[in-house]
């Protein structure tokens, strides 16, 4: 695939959530900042967007913004140029993008709290390939049920029985690329979420296109997850940083 990069696309960064579900960590500090090892989760994503040629950043903020600012800085230990957006109250997952300035067509825009080894280059080569209005990257995630699952017809008789299946899903990574075509739909100070972003385009007859790739990703929401990221951080720490694929 071709390396989109070259064209100053902006990465956004969403880190103004509070974190509640890794409390009592985010109590004193906001959740990017959560460490991996001897870095912050942010940092390890900040190193990772600069692998891969991406310079201007912005950090859309909220929660302990400062906490954030005194971290990241201007971006110039990082390679990067950092800009930041605060959010006054919560505007959901899709709102801090309609005050964030000097948007280029399109933007990457990811949560503050993932790990991940997605390609970065590759994903905004498939969404200029599909001459898509959003790109979704999605993830498969297996759920196994730890009980008999019952099966039974309208008649309430039963059918069957599997024992502790494990079920499909694929699911939202918390990293996108928007067009400014769908940046149409959200305003300056609005509250929206991602989801209903999603739906507003496509419900406009815009093109959403969902993003596959053989990759590693954890959104990193319960302390469950988040010691299974530092376990899985020690082990593949280079290929986080985008050191290495």
């Amino acid at each position: 695939m071709t390396n989109p990069s070259k064209n100053k696309i902006k990465a956004v960064i969403l880190a103004g959530g509070k974190g509640t579900r890794l409390k009592p960590l985010t109590a004193v500090f906001p959740k990017p900042l959560v460490p991996l090892g001897n870095k912050p989760i942010i940092e390890i994503l900040l190193r990772k967007i600069h692998s891969h040629g991406l310079i201007d950043v912005t950090i859309c903020t909220g929660h302990l913004e400062e906490l954030i600012m005194a971290v990241c800085g201007d971006g110039s230990q990082f390679g990067l140029n950092i800009n930041y957006s605060k959010e006054d109250s919560p505007l959901g997952t899709a709102g801090p993008l309609g005050n964030v300035k000097d948007l280029t067509n399109p933007i990457m825009v990811m949560n503050g709290d993932l790990l991940t080894t997605l390609n970065f280059n590759n994903m905004l080569a498939f969404h200029a390939e599909q001459k898509a209005d959003i790109t979704v990257g999605v993830y498969q995630r297996d759920v196994k049920i730890d009980f008999g699952v019952i099966e039974s017809n309208e008649d309430k008789q039963f059918v069957g029985l599997r024992e502790k299946p494990t079920y499909n899903f694929e699911v939202s990574m918390g990293v996108n690329v928007i067009g400014l075509s769908a940046m149409e739909h959200i305003k300056p100070n609005q509250y929206l979420d991602m989801p209903d972003l999603f739906t507003k385009v496509h419900d406009s007859g815009g093109r959403v296109c969902c993003y596959r790739e053989d990759c590693y990703w954890l959104d990193i929401g319960r302390m469950d997850d988040y010691a299974l990221a530092q376990d899985q951080y020690a082990k593949n720490e280079e290929q986080f940083l985008g050191l290495r694929s």
